[in-house]
């Protein structure tokens, strides 16, 4: 197949980046011929943020680019990830122009919450979700800390809600698990366009042997739960380490607390090898996020070296570990619960490593390239099949079927 796929990344590196290129790799291994147009939003404040924002309605730019590269060639589909807020959905416009077909990654948020996570002061928000002009967001400046700037992302959202583009101009969505595809329907996403295909790890990194240490690999903000998991730590009694790798708002926090302990590390910012790495190498990885996260790609990292994974009993994480099987689950906040399920993993060392076989089934069985290839191109062909004629209902698709 012939695919154009467009993907914006914000300043810092993440999930949905390697995401993005992992799907590139893959379909372009695979023998399809894949275009990109990449876009990265540097760091701005004031009246330049604003204007970034005000992109995000509708970009001219953006749309002209796609218009040129669809005059230029012929695509099959045209395939979004992450179009905020420099991309737009203007392009959907453009293909629509050219009659190609239109599928947009569900990777956040975006279209139900001005700040993109659904999660605000420590906790689950949900009070624009099933609102068209998402107000409480822009009363409570939750882009960027901006009332400006986050009204201008709620507009965004209204007006392409009025103007029908979320339910007319995009042929399928794709989403990550089943726990975000209900979320995007409760938002008003139409339930027959949305399927569920999963993240994967491509190229497959091949098993480690494991150690005796617990780890955290990921940004160091509050709705990660790094707050959580240091005060489940200080709650540890058995010997044990603790490493902690990335880098975020909260990286003085975790610097503080590791320097008056003698059990824990902090490592900074790592590349893609070196994470994959220390996580072959763990007993454990941490994984205690209090958001609503719309995967959890760092889970199947760890599954992929055949490392269990602790993680919250919330959403699409719940999904993808299952308890005493491929990981421990914990209540999402509730440090005395993790610390509990950590000192069950540091004391008990021969179900830990029955557990490692496990995890790894887990990838090979869901996670693969081969698995997910497969899924994408169904999705591409259920698009297509969309174009100019009646919009016909789209079950629910697992990289795994």
């Amino acid at each position: 197949m012939n695919i154009l796929m467009l993907h914006n990344s914000y300043q810092f590196r993440g999930g949905e980046d390697e995401s993005f290129e992992s799907e590139v790799r893959m379909l372009t291994d695979a023998g399809h011929h894949v275009e990109t147009i990449h876009m990265k939003t540097v760091n701005v404040t004031g009246l330049a943020a604003v204007h970034v924002a005000l992109q995000s309605i509708w970009s001219g730019e953006a749309y002209g680019l796609v218009d040129r590269k669809l005059r230029e060639r012929t695509f099959d589909v045209l395939h979004v990830q992450n179009f905020f807020p420099l991309i737009s959905p203007s392009v959907y416009y453009a293909a629509k122009k050219h009659r190609v077909a239109v599928v947009q990654t569900l990777r956040n948020y975006r279209l139900l919450c001005p700040s993109t996570i659904l999660y605000r002061n420590g906790h689950i928000c949900e009070d624009c979700l099933h609102k068209t002009v998402k107000y409480p967001g822009v009363m409570r400046r939750c882009y960027r800390g901006s009332v400006v700037g986050s009204g201008v992302v709620a507009a965004m959202t209204a007006l392409h809600s009025m103007k029908g583009t979320w339910q007319n101009a995009v042929d399928l969505y794709i989403s990550l698990t089943e726990f975000s595809r209900q979320k995007f329907i409760e938002g008003g996403i139409p339930a027959e366009r949305i399927l569920v295909k999963s993240n994967f790890v491509y190229p497959d990194p091949g098993v480690s042997g494991g150690g005796e240490y617990v780890l955290f690999a990921g940004r160091l903000t509050g709705e990660k739960g790094v707050e959580t998991l240091l005060a489940a730590w200080d709650r540890v009694k058995p010997a044990g380490r603790l490493k902690i790798v990335g880098e975020g708002p909260l990286e003085a926090q975790v610097r503080e607390f590791c320097a008056r302990r003698n059990n824990a590390e902090w490592l900074g910012a790592k590349t893609s090898a070196e994470v994959m790495k220390l996580m072959g190498e763990a007993r454990v990885l941490v994984f205690p996020s209090e958001w609503y996260e719309p995967f959890g790609r760092v889970a199947i990292e760890s599954f992929a070296k055949g490392t269990p994974v602790i993680t919250s009993r919330l959403a699409g994480m719940a999904e993808i570990v299952q308890d005493k099987q491929t990981g421990l689950l914990f209540e999402p906040g509730d440090a005395d619960d993790l610390a509990r399920k950590i000192e069950w993993s540091l004391d008990h060392p021969n179900e830990m490593d029955a557990m490692r076989p496990k995890a790894r089934m887990a990838y090979e069985a869901k996670y693969t390239a081969e698995k997910n290839c497969g899924a994408l191109i169904r999705a591409y062909q259920l698009a297509q099949r969309s174009v100019g004629l009646a919009k016909e209902p789209v079950v629910s698709l697992n990289a795994s079927s």
